[in-house]
């Protein structure tokens, strides 16, 4: 496993960039709905990656060693990207979008490793609550987005909308493809699912903190979120039989 997360990893920061700016660019999104779509291709993969891999019996240990990685690169990548794809079209604050992933990504990983060593009962009687509550939060953060920007998203969401479902399932498809040249079956299904599944979240939350003054650069983020989710349970219907059958025949 630990050399199969190398390609995984760069084609995170590589692909997802590629395709947000390539989309952007093609489709003429207007000004925030760019910028917007630039900064969730920009994340890391996303916890919500490991669930599917879970559930469609691929790769666990590839998919979360992946995301650990990817997230912990998103200190320096997700700003560095996102200002240099981003050019012209806006102002970016880098300091900024470096501070608040920083904080966003580190302090959480901090509080849980603290929490682990010094009050391991503690952690240990909240780790089955704690995914349930993460996914609520991400889940009232869309909604309030969605909710806040409805009138923009039914006047223009359409093309948005073509560009976030566009972006990943591309993601998922060129995640497998060029994995594969690389690493076993069900290796490469692992990265494609961390590859096309984002950390929408923490896209959500760099933009109301760094774009506060164009509040529809959050709107990808959020539709970004269901997307992939919807996305990922295909690739669960698809693979989970084919994984399970892919693992009794090598017991």
């Amino acid at each position: 496993v630990p050399w199969q997360i190398l390609p995984g990893v760069v084609l995170q920061y590589t692909v997802m960039p590629a395709l947000g700016f390539s989309l952007a660019w093609l489709l003429q999104l207007p000004r925030d709905f760019a910028v917007g779509l630039i900064l969730v291709c920009c994340c890391p993969g996303g916890t919500a990656s490991n669930v599917i891999s879970f559930l469609a019996r691929l790769n666990l240990e590839l998919s979360v060693s992946m995301t650990a990685i990817s997230t912990i690169l998103a200190i320096a990548m997700t700003p560095l990207l996102t200002t240099m794809l981003v050019g012209d079209r806006m102002e970016v604050d880098a300091a900024g979008l470096f501070i608040d992933t920083f904080i966003v990504v580190l302090l959480p990983v901090t509080l849980g490793l603290l929490l682990n060593r010094y009050f391991n009962a503690f952690a240990r009687r909240i780790q089955p609550i704690a995914p349930p509550i993460a996914v609520i939060a991400i889940a009232l953060i869309v909604g309030s987005i969605l909710g806040k920007r409805r009138a923009d998203l039914l006047e223009s969401g359409h093309l948005l909308l073509l560009a976030v479902v566009t972006v990943h399932t591309m993601g998922f498809l060129l995640g497998y493809f060029l994995s594969r040249l690389f690493v076993p079956r069900q290796s490469a299904r692992t990265i494609s699912v961390e590859v096309g599944m984002q950390n929408s979240g923490l896209g959500a939350k760099l933009a109301e903190s760094n774009f506060s003054a164009h509040p529809l650069v959050a709107l990808p983020s959020a539709i970004s979120a269901l997307t992939h989710c919807i996305l990922g349970s295909i690739c669960v219907a698809m693979w989970r039989r084919d994984s399970a059958a892919t693992m009794d025949a090598s017991e």
